[in-house]
C-alpha cells in the first residue's frame, strides 16, 4: 500500500518513528511534513495527506499532532475521509473492521512510541469486515457527507 503521512510540530518525532514501521511492513510512504519543531498549523498538514487518500493516490493516511484531536477534526472535513482518532489497540482494529477508516490520527503527547507503532501495525494489517451491517453504516456516513458537503 501507499501511505501518506503528516504531522505538525507536536507530532514530528513520533511521525519519523512511524515512517520506519510502515516501511518495515513493506509499504511505500509519502511524507508531507512537517520537518521541524517550530509551531505550525495542523490543518496545513492534514489537508495534503487527506487529498492524496480521497483522490486514491494513497491507500491510507496517518496524521499526528499533540493530541490527535485537531488532525482528526481537520481530516474529517475532507469529503471521502473517514479519520479515526486512536490511542489503543482495540480501537485500531475495530475502526478498520467496522468503520473502514482510511486515515488514522494519533497524539504524540498522549501515547508513547511503542503503543503508536503497534496501533499503526494493527491498523494497516486489518481489513474492513465488509459485513452487511457495517457496510450499511458506512454508507449512511457517506450519505451524510454528500448531504452536508459544501462541494456536491
Amino acid at each position: 500500500m501507499k501511505i501518506a503521512i503528516g504531522a505538525d510540530h507536536a507530532g514530528v518525532r513520533l511521525k519519523d518513528g512511524i515512517i520506519a514501521v510502515i516501511r518495515s511492513l513493506g509499504h511505500e510512504v509519502e511524507d508531507f511534513g512537517c520537518h521541524c519543531s517550530d509551531s505550525v498549523d495542523y490543518p496545513d498538514y492534514a489537508l495534503p495527506v487527506c487529498e492524496k487518500v480521497a483522490s486514491g493516490e494513497a491507500d491510507r493516511g496517518v496524521l499526528i499532532c499533540g493530541t490527535g484531536i485537531g488532525m482528526s477534526i481537520a481530516a474529517n472535513k475532507i469529503p471521502g475521509i473517514r479519520c479515526a482518532l486512536v490511542h489503543d489497540l482495540f480501537s485500531a482494529k475495530a475502526t478498520r473492521e467496522h468503520n473502514d477508516s482510511n486515515v488514522l490520527a494519533m497524539g504524540e503527547r498522549v501515547i508513547g512510541p511503542g503503543v503508536a507503532e503497534d496501533i499503526v501495525r494493527i491498523w494497516l494489517e486489518t481489513e474492513f469486515s465488509g459485513g452487511e451491517r457495517h457496510v450499511g453504516r458506512v454508507s449512511k456516513v457517506q450519505a451524510l457527507e454528500e448531504k452536508y458537503s459544501l462541494h456536491p
